[in-house]
């Protein structure tokens, strides 16, 4: 258990970071797993509006260091070629 002030208020800081970058994390995974599913089903219409939702969940994550910006940017590169060529 922490014992000076410095440290008790860093551990209160730790919990709510924790939680905080808990829920951007889920965020970014529920969004790929239901695009995935779109793409595997091959409910294009659908996936296509769900892909900026995708992008925009892992851009958060990334620039709050949920997720490193290289993970982000192979995420998208990777989720962008489940859509068929145009």
């Amino acid at each position: 258990m922490p014992i000076t002030a410095s440290a008790k208020k860093a551990l209160r800081q730790a919990k709510t970071r924790r939680v905080r970058n808990i829920k951007k994390k889920a965020s970014y995974k529920e969004a790929v797993k239901t695009y995935r599913v779109l793409a595997a089903g091959k409910k294009w219409e659908d996936a296509a509006a769900k892909l900026s939702a995708v992008y925009q969940a892992l851009d958060k994550a990334a620039k709050s260091n949920v997720i490193a910006k290289n993970k982000a940017r192979r995420l998208k590169s990777r989720l962008s070629k489940l859509a068929p060529k145009k």
